[in-house]
């Protein structure tokens, strides 16, 4: 079945539908921010010659200019002329695994992934004469991908953590992730403190092992809130769905990711 043309696109036909018949619920993004962790580029722990390449490749096109036009045609709308992959077949795969249900990072366009983490890596892959390929996976299964050799790398808007550094390798930061909440109008929500209150019962929902899964899930002394006060979800389209119909108080997720949820639910 042909996927939809975006992500947003499918919660809104999603949301559209929950809301006939009834007053439509507003969402808002609480004004704290939860976490800023920096994202970057999930490598298998013995492939450190491409670890050495991609870093090499980031640090290119970060002084051209390239890495900040792409970030900027995403976030702020600013059009470039930029062309990637344009004469890379027949030229060594380069196989990224990615979740691409994270708009602006990655998401669907027709049936193509794109998105800022898409164009990074296709510059990224320019820069080393190789041909790239986007695999679109559930966002738990990236690092065992790469871990075990089914893909060369992961880029899907992973923020570094002790847990995951662990596991693979990272190269150098291309982004700055910023974890927000998005709550209801009339939420009782009002501050992060309410939410982190290790008293209180409030429900967050989540995209499964995600940053905001991961901190949330820790205990209140390192500011988490609990695993039996988290709800998972495959994605973040789901999560925010599950605020809207009331089954979690709030979903913990990137601030981009967020801004268009919100958008896109309260035309």
């Amino acid at each position: 079945m042909k996927k939809f043309v975006t992500a947003i696109l499918a919660l809104a036909m999603v949301l559209s539908l929950a809301a006939c018949g009834e007053k439509k619920v507003q969402l808002k993004i609480l004004d704290t921010e939860y976490a800023v962790e920096d994202y970057a580029i999930a490598i298998a722990k013995e492939n450190t010659d491409l670890l050495d390449e991609v870093n090499a490749a980031l640090a290119a096109i970060t002084a051209d200019g390239t890495a900040q036009k792409i970030v900027d045609k995403y976030i702020s709308g600013t059009a470039h002329d930029l062309t990637f992959q344009a004469d890379a077949e027949g030229k060594p795969e380069l196989i990224m695994a990615t979740n691409a249900f994270f708009p602006p990072y990655e998401f669907y366009e027709n049936d193509t992934v794109v998105g800022i983490d898409a164009e990074m890596a296709a510059a990224i892959a320019d820069q080393m004469g190789r041909k790239l390929t986007i695999v679109d996976t559930e966002f738990g299964s990236i690092i065992g991908g790469v871990q075990t050799g089914k893909y060369d790398m992961g880029m899907a808007g992973m923020t570094v953590t002790p847990d995951r550094q662990a596991s693979v390798n990272f190269s150098e930061s291309y982004a700055t992730g910023v974890q927000v909440v998005i709550l209801r109008e009339d939420s009782p929500i009002k501050t992060l403190e309410d939410l982190l209150d290790p008293n209180a019962s409030y429900k967050a929902g989540v995209q499964q092992d995600t940053t905001g899964d991961i901190y949330l899930s820790d205990t209140a002394e390192n500011g988490g809130i609990g695993e039996d006060r988290v709800v998972r979800y495959k994605t973040g389209n789901e999560a925010v769905q599950a605020l809207l119909t009331g089954k979690v108080d709030c979903v913990v997720i990137d601030q981009e990711p967020a801004k268009a949820y919100v958008e896109t639910n309260n035309k």
